[in-house]
């Protein structure tokens, strides 16, 4: 009892020290560092104290980055965490979800060290436990992270025939490559609208329309991406851009129907996999029950 007060009353200090620092009659400030955002070449300092979340952040984020890819590349996962932040358009940054995955780590360890003191477990138990669950925590993260970028690609791959047969009809109607990208980035609502949304974000801050849209086909690490980038890139050297587009859309339907067609052909088989099954086992039990007759009758 007296080591579930004593680990309680450190929790609550440390806790109660990081509300207090947020609070402006808590934070002071130097004089110095108040008045220097107005002199002369100043500039503007952080308002955050010493003893702040932000400060923590801070000192945790290169630590919780190398073990956040450290744990990463021993489960089997090797793209990198920026590219797929970038994917799906996370707010966060790669130092921020790897700080929100050692939090949620630090988090259950600590829920699973008190549970273990509340209910008097074994020390072996709790070990384990310890072990076992901030691992938990942290793969869970990463494993939602990884579906969601998996269901971006999916979904991006599903549109990228219409969206291309939409650059072909705009490329032959008169559009040049970058008007043709802003309206279809403008009146689409799906996940290739919001990519070409920021390519030509990239373009009005000066970099070009081929590096822009290679970095949309390194982010988006699709085969048929790339296709259509190399394609759209023949813009300057190429005559007749729009027929081209829409060949590469048919390409990419026909290569869609196809998966679409694997697909039904996996969910009809394992659709057989319960039938055969209520099949097979009274078959083998009806097979049987002569089997031990012949025995009993032999013994």
């Amino acid at each position: 009892m007296i080591r579930l007060i004593a680990a309680a009353s450190i929790l609550f200090f440390i806790g109660t020290t990081l509300i207090l620092s947020e609070l402006r009659p808590f934070r002071h400030q130097a004089l110095a560092t108040r008045v220097s955002p107005y002199l002369p070449g100043g500039r503007r300092t952080s308002n955050r104290g010493l003893l702040s979340l932000e400060s923590f952040g801070q000192l945790l984020a290169p630590l919780s980055e190398l073990i956040g890819d450290s744990a990463a590349k021993i489960f089997g996962v090797s793209e990198e965490l920026s590219r797929r932040l970038r994917r799906v358009h996370s707010e966060l940054d790669e130092t921020q979800f790897r700080l929100r995955q050692i939090g949620w780590a630090a988090g259950s360890a600590a829920v699973i060290v008190l549970f273990g003191l509340v209910l008097s477990l074994p020390i072996g138990l709790v070990a384990l436990f310890t072990l076992v669950g901030p691992l938990l925590a942290f793969l869970i993260l990463e494993q939602q992270l990884a579906n969601e970028s998996e269901a971006w690609k999916a979904r991006t791959f599903q549109e990228l025939p219409i969206i291309s047969e939409q650059i072909a009809m705009l490329l032959g109607s008169g559009y040049s490559l970058g008007a043709a990208l802003q309206r279809v980035s403008e009146r689409g609502t799906g996940v290739i609208p919001q990519d070409l949304r920021i390519v030509m974000s990239r373009v009005r801050q000066g970099t070009s329309e081929h590096a822009a849209l290679q970095e949309w086909a390194d982010t988006a690490d699709l085969e048929a991406v790339s296709r259509l980038v190399a394609i759209l890139a023949l813009n300057k050297e190429a005559g007749d851009l729009g027929s081209m587009v829409a060949a590469e859309a048919r390409n990419v339907r026909t290569e869609s129907h196809r998966e679409l067609l694997e697909a039904i052909e996996k969910k009809n088989q394992q659709v057989w996999i319960p039938v055969t099954l209520a099949a097979l086992i009274p078959g083998v039990i009806l097979m049987m029950i002569p089997f031990i007759s012949a025995l009993s009758d032999f013994g």
